[in-house]
Formats: structure tokens, C-alpha cells, sequence
């Protein structure tokens, strides 16, 4: 019913996993853990965790590069060892054994590892970006080893994968769905680092940062403690914790801003008022006909019945729904029984015994949708009651509608995959365990442009509770992100220009972080900038300065240190500038705000260059107690150093004047 981006399929069997064990996938005698298979690449220059399953007992030994160390599985049969540090090279065999059962692994290879995650302009594929074909004809590096983490999410933390996994030497047929953004960085960056090069990418499209970072991480930053308790009775208690999510739903419908005293309309005597009769074929409500909706994105609630015999309502039971865009809360006799996020997916949810009854049972369903065709699928017919005994009754085809434009997004369900809490993590970071990286891609943040000015809380917490798991200095080399929409025509406030500067101030504070501009190639009206190869080229840039420690390279471009007063305007003054400051497309920079201390009111200011500095001059250069530079969704930024690299957003408090 939608015509979604190409990563929203990924979605379709993923929700599955939250409730039930990893699945096992490798044979009785396989000893390693998935991660290490033919054609790995393990860290160089660092001790080397290694980890697997055996008999309980068992003495097993680890054997690569000409050395060998031992040690024996636990009562539960998991072991674990150590290698020493090794140079770069390969190939190399590993040999595993215990008892009478052994494992090699062949073609390892000694190098560098890099984990790149984030949502979907992480996971974009090579052949949706620039000049694809020559790209994917050209992508033969043997010394380049691909590894795909499978999609999943998980309520608590998993040691597998949910799906079959490999290592894969670059290749046309192995890159064309691998993410670009990490493909061509590692292609990049060995031009000057000539190692051999491990991508692990483990990236999910529509993901928040939420989902990635563990639950322990999560609690600690406070404010989400009653959601991860009920995510924890998720994992054993489902039905009791959509109960319970459901009663944190209705106090936030009933408390939101704008709520109507009173209104309650999942209950099945609920005021029948404002709501309409829907089309009985329901399917995306854009093409109902009803010019309010015709392109709305938004909430809307739907209503219907099913009649049910005394011994029909006795049985044990569930509410299956045909597909859902985007995200569905959904009660049944006014008792919360599911919530689900997944585009174009059906839904099927228990029924706790003894909420039915005999005659009419009353079914409400909120739909929230954010992009595109929104609603359930039809016709009504689709949408029913199973049976324990095999009996389908399909629910009533009267339905009913109401629609909520204005009303802010739902808190979704921290069980949901890509928008819940440590769902991501759970699923396909915890199985990584503490393999040995060199550093960490992150490319996240949009789908947390709705509440930009939290995210900078989020992403050290992401930052530091990977850290815990992959070493206390672990790189993180964060992409900012890239210009989405149309230029402002007047200053604004902005959930994007939030997160871009959050990112900023994340990178800035930690020696071992860095961060890669892209607010230059980004595309207005692609949400996915296909441009991934200069994205790429920035980021190994930025490598080779923070984590390579290459000084004879600025790690991004210039980097606005200080806005001082000056006698009627405002200085500012750059770092890491090649040559001098320049504008492209105009005499002089544009795209300077003056704000207020709270960035209430803010107006444009004339701005001139002046070497390595920007003078803001005129009357709107006095009051002001900032100054913002690109601050939009979308922006236009024109100024850069001689060799070209752009200046990235910033938002700085204005000082006394320095000292020059």
C-alpha cells in the first residue's frame, strides 16, 4: 500500500525475534563463533578475543600465526581466549580445537577493522550511488573483507545472530548491496593506510539512536526508566506489558498539549462524536477521496466491531491485522493489545483470556504515519479474529474514522525494532561481543530531528557504552548530517541544524572522535544524498588525522573557534583553515545569524571576509548574544578554505572581544 525506500523491506521479519531465542544456525561441531569464518579480518596490533561454544569442560585450543594459547568451556559450554597482538598480515589459518572435534578457519587476515552503523544513509548500498555501474565494475579488493550483520532487534541482549553471516572479499557481486559510505571509506583510506581492511556494517533504515545503545546506558541517562521496565516484562510477559504500555499511551493522549478533557476513544463507549464513516475497501487513506486527507501524514484513529458467540469468545484467541503504515497502537474491549512500528507489515496480536465476550467486541486501532500513503490495508475483510479451534471471523466491514491532525507523535513502544530502546543494540551489536575494532563509523540522527536538542546526551551515552564494549578508546568517527529540504527564507528553528550541532560539540570534546562534514552534499529532495564517495574521502580524511594521527592533515575543514564582540559587529574566528577563507556563489558569506541568549529572534547579518576570519558588520551585528552559521534543515552554506572544504554549521555564544 506504500511505495517505500529501498530498506524498508529489511523490516518485514525482524519484530519476530524480540520475543524468542537467537536462532541456532551452525552445525554441532562448529566450535567459533560466526564472526570467525574464512576470509575474516582480525585487528592488528592488539591482543585478539576470540570466543566460541564446546562441550561443557572441554579444553580447547586456539592456534593462529604460529602461536597457541588454551582454555575450557564452562559448565554452559561457552569459552573464550586471548591471542597475543599481531602485525598486519595473512593469510593465516586458525585452528580450533577440543577433544576430538576441530575447526579451521582459513584466509584470516591481519589488519584493520572498522564497524559502520547508523540508519539508512549508512546502509545504503553501492548501486544507488554515483556513476553505480563503473563503481560495482571496478570493486575487485581482495584485501577488503565484507561482513553484514543481519537485521534484528531483540529485547534483551543476544550472543548470535539472527540470520547466516559471512566474510566476503570485496567484489562486484558482494559490494553492490554492501553500504557505500563504508565500502569507499575503506577504499579511500587504504591509499594511505596499506592494510588489509574488515567493515563490519550493522545499520538499520529509520533507526533512532535510542535502539542502538544498551538498556544499562539508557537507564543511566534517566528519563526512560518506566519504558525499560516494561520493556523487561516484555521479554516474559508480553500481553501484560502491551497492558501496561497501553495505560503510558492513554496518559499521554489524555495530558498531551491540546487534549480534550474526557476523550478516551479507545474505550468502547467512548463519544461517537467527529468520527466518519470510512470506505469499506480502507487501504491508504490519501486515496479515500476526502481532500483532508489527500495528503495527509499524521494520525488517524479507525473503530470497528466483531460479534462473537459466548462459545466463540471463550476460546483463546488473536487479532490479526493486515498491513499497518507506519506504526499501530491497538486495543480491543478498551485493553491495550499491541503496538507495533513496521511499514507495510501485518500484525498479529495475542488476546489475553477473558477479554472477549459474547456479542459485539470492540476494535480500535491508532495509526500514526510520517511519510507517504498511511493507513490500514484493505479491504475490511483483511482484518480478523483467529480462533484457537482454526476459525477466522473476519472483523465487522462498517468502519469508522477519526483523524488527529495536529497532535504530536506518540511515544512508541520501547520494544518496537527501529524506534524502541536497546532493540538495535540487543540484536546486532551485542552479538559483535568484544571482537577487536579499530574504530566505529556512526551515520544516525535523522529520526531524531523531532527532539534534536536532546541528542547530544544520546550520543555520548551511544559513544561510551560501545566504548565498553570494544576498549576505552575506541574511535568514533561520526558523520554530520547532510542538507535535506529547501532553504529557509527567513531564520527558523531547527530539529536538523540541532542534531548537526550536537554532533559537533560531541566530536569536538573527545580526542578521539572526529567528525565528517556532508551539509554540502546533500540533496533537497533526497533524503539519501548519492554522493557517498566524497562523503568517504572526508571521512578517511578525518581518520587518518584523529585515529592515525597524520597532522599533516586538517581533519575536516574550517572550524569556527570564537565569536567575539567587536565595535559594532562580530568577529569570528576560524581553525584548520587551508590557505584563506573563500565563498563560492556570492562576494561574501551568507547564511549568518545574530540570536538572542535563547534563540528566540534571530536575523540574518551581513557578514565579509577577513583572512581566516568573518566580520559580521551593520546595525543587527549590536544586540546579539549569538551566532549561528547554515542553521536550517536544508541550508545554503558558501563558505570554504582555499582547497575547497566547507565550513560546517555551528552555533557559538558571543564573548568579549579578543586580544589580536
Amino acid at each position: 500500500m506504500k511505495a517505500r525506500t529501498w530498506w524498508i523491506g529489511i523490516l518485514a521479519a525482524t519484530l519476530a525475534c524480540c520475543a524468542v531465542p537467537a536462532m541456532a544456525q551452525e552445525a554441532a561441531t562448529t566450535l567459533l563463533h560466526p564472526l570467525f569464518q574464512d576470509h575474516a579480518v582480525l585487528q592488528r596490533d592488539q591482543p585478539i578475543p576470540v570466543w566460541g561454544h564446546a562441550a561443557p569442560g572441554t579444553a580447547v585450543s586456539v592456534a593462529l600465526a604460529g602461536r597457541t594459547v588454551t582454555t575450557r568451556a564452562d559448565a554452559g559450554g561457552r569459552w573464550q581466549a586471548t591471542l597475543p597482538a599481531t602485525a598486519a598480515g595473512g593469510p593465516y589459518d586458525m585452528t580450533v580445537r577440543a577433544g576430538q572435534v576441530t575447526q579451521v578457519v582459513r584466509d584470516v587476515q591481519m589488519g584493520d577493522v572498522w564497524l559502520c552503523s547508523g540508519q539508512s544513509n549508512m546502509a545504503l548500498p553501492v548501486w544507488r550511488t554515483l556513476n553505480a555501474d563503473s563503481e560495482l565494475a571496478a570493486a575487485t579488493h581482495p584485501s577488503i573483507r565484507l561482513f553484514t550483520v543481519p537485521n534484528a532487534a531483540a529485547v534483551t541482549p543476544q550472543r548470535d545472530f539472527q540470520g547466516p553471516v559471512a566474510w566476503q572479499p570485496a567484489s562486484p557481486d558482494s559490494v553492490r548491496d554492501f553500504s557505500a559510505a563504508c565500502f569507499y571509506f575503506a577504499r579511500e583510506l587504504q591509499q594511505t593506510v596499506n592494510v588489509p581492511m574488515g567493515l563490519i556494517e550493522a545499520a538499520w533504515g529509520g533507526s533512532r539512536i535510542e535502539a542502538w545503545t544498551s538498556g544499562d546506558a539508557l537507564r543511566a541517562q534517566g528519563g526512560m526508566g518506566q519504558a525499560l521496565d516494561v520493556l523487561a516484562l516484555y521479554a516474559h510477559d508480553p500481553a501484560a506489558a502491551h497492558q501496561q504500555w497501553g495505560r503510558h499511551w492513554q496518559q499521554w493522549w489524555t495530558t498531551r498539549e491540546g487534549a480534550i478533557a474526557g476523550d478516551a476513544p479507545w474505550q468502547p463507549d467512548a463519544d461517537h462524536t467527529g468520527w466518519q464513516a470510512a470506505p469499506s475497501t480502507l487501504g491508504a487513506w490519501e486515496r479515500w477521496g476526502v481532500p483532508a486527507l489527500s495528503d495527509y501524514n499524521g494520525m488517524v484513529w479507525y473503530r470497528t466491531q466483531v460479534t462473537l458467540t459466548a462459545a466463540q469468545a471463550a476460546q483463546g484467541a488473536r487479532l490479526v491485522l493486515g498491513a499497518v503504515d507506519e506504526t499501530d497502537m491497538t486495543w480491543v474491549n478498551g485493553v491495550a493489545v499491541g503496538s507495533q512500528y513496521g511499514p507495510g507489515q501485518a500484525r498479529s496480536y495475542a488476546l489475553p483470556a477473558g477479554l472477549l465476550h459474547a456479542g459485539a467486541n470492540t476494535v480500535v486501532i491508532n495509526v500514526l504515519d510520517t511519510y507517504g500513503d498511511g493507513g490500514l490495508a484493505g479491504p475490511a475483510s483483511d482484518h480478523a479474529v483467529h480462533l484457537d479451534d482454526g476459525t477466522r471471523i473476519a472483523l465487522d466491514v462498517t468502519w469508522q474514522y477519526r483523524a488527529a491532525p495536529g497532535a504530536p507523535a506518540p511515544p512508541p513502544a520501547p520494544w518496537h525494532a527501529a524506534t524502541g530502546l536497546s532493540t538495535l543494540y540487543n540484536g546486532m551489536i551485542a552479538p559483535l561481543g568484544n571482537y577487536g575494532v579499530r574504530g566505529m563509523l556512526w551515520y544516525q540522527g535523522e529520526s531524531n530531528t523531532a527532539d534534536g536538542l536532546a541528542y547530544a546526551a544520546k550520543l555520548r551515552s551511544l559513544r561510551d557504552d560501545w566504548r565498553s564494549r570494544f576498549g576505552a578508546q575506541t574511535p568514533l568517527l561520526v558523520v554530520q548530517l547532510a542538507g535535506y529540504g529547501l532553504p529557509p527564507v527567513a531564520p527558523a528553528e531547527s530539529g536538523w541544524a540541532q542534531v548537526r550541532e550536537a554532533q559537533r560539540q560531541v566530536a569536538a570534546e573527545d580526542p578521539h572522535s572526529g567528525l565528517a562534514l556532508a551539509i554540502d552534499i546533500g540533496d533537497a529532495y533526497d533524503i539519501h544524498p548519492p554522493n557517498k564517495q566524497e562523503l568517504a574521502r572526508r571521512l578517511a580524511r578525518v581518520a587518518r588525522h584523529v585515529v592515525y594521527g597524520d597532522r599533516t592533515v586538517d581533519p575536516s575543514g574550517p572550524t569556527a573557534r570564537t565569536a567575539s564582540r567587536l565595535q559594532g559587529g562580530v568577529r569570528i574566528v576560524f581553525d584548520d583553515v587551508a590557505g584563506t577563507l573563500v565563498t563560492t556563489g556570492a562576494n561574501g558569506p551568507i547564511g549568518f545569524e545574530l540570536c538572542d541568549a535563547e534563540a528566540r529572534h534571530c536575523t540574518y547579518a551581513d557578514a565579509v571576509l577577513d583572512g581566516r576570519d568573518v566580520v559580521l558588520r551593520g546595525p543587527q551585528a549590536g544586540p546579539g548574544a549569538r551566532v549561528r552559521y547554515c542553521w536550517a534543515d536544508g541550508p545554503v552554506c558558501t563558505l570554504r578554505d582555499s582547497r575547497g572544504a566547507p565550513a560546517g554549521p555551528f552555533d557559538l555564544t558571543l564573548t568579549p572581544a579578543e586580544d589580536r
